[in-house]
């Protein structure tokens, strides 16, 4: 079967939703994958169950002294597009050997200075059940214009909470990566 991107292998076509591999050595391959001269640096790289985003760092264009706070965002964005255009065809190769390895959506982004663009990137849908309190407050929020939707509106919070609660959400990844090293030390079943 010729696959294309953008075509799934698992989870569509009423075929059982299984959890993808893990991913633990996905930085490792993907730094071995990666042309030295892309990035400074190794490539920043976070993994959920949908999605692999790699972010690298692009070296800053060299401005004149007298360069406006503008030019400088005019500056990046240039190194930003002429990078994604250059290494457009490389860059669908990995994701393709990626997304076949990992079984999960590859997006790109990159940095340069204070300049932080992501390219392409995975919306997962998230079904869930909400009471009506709940529900009130996604409806206030498109209703005031906040979001346009319910599904918007969702985003929105999750992102306040993931702004409001970082530190504790770090504590809890931290926390929840301690117990998966203890679950591989333990015996075998």
């Amino acid at each position: 079967m010729m696959m294309r991107r953008g075509d799934v292998p698992w989870g569509r076509g009423g075929g059982p939703r299984t959890e993808p591999p893990p991913a633990d050595d996905a930085p490792a391959w993907i730094g071995g994958a990666l042309p030295d001269t892309w990035f400074q640096g190794p490539a920043e790289v976070t993994i959920d169950r949908d999605e692999i985003l790699i972010v690298g760092r692009l070296s800053p264009p060299t401005l004149a002294d007298d360069a406006s706070e503008a030019d400088r965002v005019a500056a990046e964005q240039g190194r930003i597009a002429g990078f994604r255009e250059t290494t457009r065809d490389q860059r669908i190769g990995i994701a393709q050997q990626l997304e076949r390895r990992y079984r999960r959506k590859v997006s790109w982004g990159v940095q340069v200075g204070d300049t932080r663009e992501l390219f392409t990137t995975h919306s997962a849908p998230v079904m869930t059940r909400l009471r009506q309190s709940e529900r009130q407050v996604l409806d206030t929020l498109v209703d005031s214009g906040v979001a346009r939707s319910r599904s918007e509106a969702l985003a929105w919070c999750v992102a306040l909470v993931g702004q409001h609660a970082d530190t504790w959400l770090r504590e809890l990844r931290e926390a929840m990566q301690s117990v998966d090293e203890l679950r591989k030390r333990g015996p075998a079943v």
